[in-house]
């Protein structure tokens, strides 16, 4: 459940074997909505209907495999309120809040490069993609 396992010249981490640091993070936080899902986690506790007004861009069943894989990991907490109808929040929890600063830098780096790369203005993150502005 997310812990690493460190070999003589390499780490393990869900049964798979790296050796290099930078793979083990984007094996947690890569794929198109893991970042932007701690991204905005970062910023406000939020329902699943949040998330998905958010990434309008995926599918439920993307939406809900991506907050369960950032559950596993220990990355994001799920809260379920015994009420009818069913109420669910997600927060991040202390592991998940410290790739904050990764993440940080992730976006000035995308604001930065957005308009050189010709994918639009720099104010303008995550728009396309669903994934709402950052």
């Amino acid at each position: 459940m997310g812990n690493i396992q460190k070999s003589e010249s390499a780490m393990i981490y869900r049964e798979t074997e790296y050796k290099c640091p930078i793979d083990v993070t984007l094996a947690v936080v890569g794929g198109k909505w893991k970042a932007s899902i701690l991204w905005h986690l970062s910023q406000d506790t939020l329902r699943f209907s949040d998330l998905q007004r958010l990434f309008s861009g995926t599918t439920r069943k993307m939406l809900t495999q991506q907050l369960r894989e950032l559950e596993a990991d220990g990355l994001v907490h799920r809260e379920v309120y015994p009420q009818v109808p069913p109420k669910v929040e997600y927060s991040l929890t202390d592991k998940g809040r410290s790739i904050y600063p990764i993440l940080e830098l992730m976006c000035d780096w995308g604001r930065e490069h957005a308009g050189v790369m010709g994918t639009g203005t720099a104010g303008a993150m995550g728009t396309g993609t669903g994934s709402g502005t950052f």
